[in-house]
């Protein structure tokens, strides 16, 4: 997979802007981001975990990994996964469709975009796996 053209921090928009070869240009909000890193943390080795309180999340800085990935600093201390061409092109593909799942998963768990605060639900969910 090629790499993206160029990668910018809309820092108003709170966005990261991908724009491609083929002129195509995604923009993925921080929170989205942030609750979809392909980090071990919210990937949960396998079993995802919804990740709640997220909606007021800064971007910190982009880092490149050889050329391949970046990685993204969130103001929330979080810094690992690393974002390929591969999963920022899905992201821009697919974004809406795992944006809603993710809604639907919040609302099933009683959490909330702008608390981190668990409910009793959530942790017995996540106890049941």
């Amino acid at each position: 997979m090629q790499p993206p053209v160029r990668i910018a921090r809309r820092t108003s928009a709170r966005t990261l802007k991908v724009t491609w070869a083929d002129g195509r240009e995604d923009e993925l909000s921080w929170e989205f981001l942030r609750v979809h890193s392909p980090s071990a943390e919210v990937q949960g080795h396998g079993r995802p975990v919804v990740v709640p309180g997220k909606k007021q999340v800064g971007l910190d800085r982009i880092e490149p990994v050889g050329q391949y990935a970046v990685k993204l600093v969130f103001d929330d201390g979080h810094d690992t996964g690393l974002y390929t061409w591969e999963l920022l092109e899905r992201f821009g593909r697919e974004g809406d469709t795992l944006w809603q799942h993710y809604l639907q998963a919040l609302k099933e768990l009683s959490m909330s975009r702008e608390s981190e605060v668990a409910s009793l639900k959530s942790l017995h969910h996540r106890a049941k796996e």
